[in-house]
């Protein structure tokens, strides 16, 4: 099993950052890779950028290139996704997720655990 926390989010100014971290704990042993994702009201769940664990290697969606980074402390376990340059239509809730096998990093369904998720909301 593995356990997921997330923190930071919250409401922030249009413009503005913020910082999501999720540690993970249990058999992390296993990281294959750990993602963040959103998801809006009435909108389904949607990719924002993943890590290779062991490599690095980052992936992201082209919606938030330029704007957000992901990174990882391996040993923290955590993976953080720094926001800058939010935007109204960030608004959304967050979730962090990890995953122990192969397959592309962006498809939801690849991944093993969750965060609870965390709540961005940008106004405007």
């Amino acid at each position: 099993q593995v356990q997921l926390v997330q923190s930071g989010g919250g409401l922030v100014q249009a413009g503005g950052s913020l910082r999501l971290s999720c540690a993970a704990s249990g058999r992390t042993f296993s990281t294959r890779a750990m993602g963040w994702f959103r998801q809006a009201p009435g909108k389904e769940r949607e990719f924002l950028a993943a890590i290779a664990w062991s490599a690095g290697t980052t992936y992201y969606a082209d919606f938030v290139k330029g704007r957000f980074t992901i990174s990882r402390d391996i040993g923290k376990n955590t993976v953080y996704l720094q926001m800058n340059s939010l935007k109204p239509e960030d608004t959304a809730v967050y979730y962090c997720a990890f995953k122990y096998n192969s397959g592309p990093p962006m498809e939801a369904n690849g991944y093993n655990y969750w965060g609870q998720g965390t709540q961005v909301t940008v106004s405007s």
